[in-house]
């Protein structure tokens, strides 16, 4: 069946989660990349145990808390401007080089964002980087009160597009994701930003892991979830002649 909409995840798959490792240097010099490891595998942590507990709250609030943890944890004492100011890069995250001109050479199929990410703050982000006037939606699974991977919220495409699931391309760079949406009956792209050759080389080159590697060796492979990708890229900028052939 013919592909009529592309369904993107947003953080880590259009917009550079690493971007705030800029924001978090500036704030805490020299524990910049730990934090920024920390965050994100905290920040996930929080999506799906909130989940599994029935007790939801949204992404802005899994967000400040799991930063409040990662500073917590590292015995690094802030001032309230301080963590503001690093909560607020996650409105400003930087697009992946590739991110707008892919989703332009997709026109005229549907366009749209699933995320974990709040309402607030996946129209600011998309505003601020210009999305907006690529997209058909913005769609957060805040609409459901639980998180990807819950087949619930991968049924909002279906409900907010109007499309059957063989009937979407959905892209995503997080391996737990690409299974989930799998496993929904998505038609998945992975971009697989790092290879397990990059990762065997990461481990070889480093005499103690570092915060980095250990992030990539946890969160950027392919689960062993026995749901496998349909397609399997490098970089956004392959995904218009992907849906070509679909």
């Amino acid at each position: 069946m013919m592909i009529k909409a592309v369904v993107f995840d947003a953080y880590g798959t259009l917009y550079d989660i690493q971007s705030v490792a800029e924001i978090t240097e500036d704030a805490f010099p020299g524990y910049g990349e730990i934090i920024t490891q920390i965050w994100r595998i905290k920040q996930l942590e929080y999506t799906w145990l909130r989940s599994l507990m029935q007790r939801y709250q949204d992404f802005a609030a899994v967000t400040r808390d799991s930063l409040a943890y990662t500073l917590r944890v590292l015995g690094l004492a802030y001032e309230s401007e301080i963590f503001e100011r690093v909560i607020e890069k996650y409105l400003h995250l930087d697009l992946y080089p590739d991110a707008a001109s892919t989703l332009a050479a997709l026109k005229p199929r549907k366009l749209a964002i699933l995320s974990n990410g709040s309402p607030d703050m996946l129209n600011a982000l998309v505003c601020n980087t210009g999305l907006d006037r690529l997209l058909d939606a913005t769609i957060s699974v805040d609409a459901k009160k639980i998180f990807k991977p819950s087949p619930e919220a991968y049924a909002l495409i279906g409900e907010v597009l109007g499309t059957a699931p063989e009937e979407v391309l959905f892209v995503s760079s997080n391996p737990w994701d690409v299974a989930g949406a799998k496993s929904f009956g998505l038609n998945v792209a992975w971009i697989e930003r790092v290879t397990p050759e990059a990762m065997a080389l990461a481990c070889v080159e480093n005499e103690l892991m570092a915060p980095l590697t250990l992030f990539k060796a946890i969160r950027t492979q392919m689960d062993e979830l026995g749901f496998a990708p349909d397609h399997r890229v490098h970089a956004l900028s392959e995904l218009p002649e992907i849906s070509a052939r679909t």
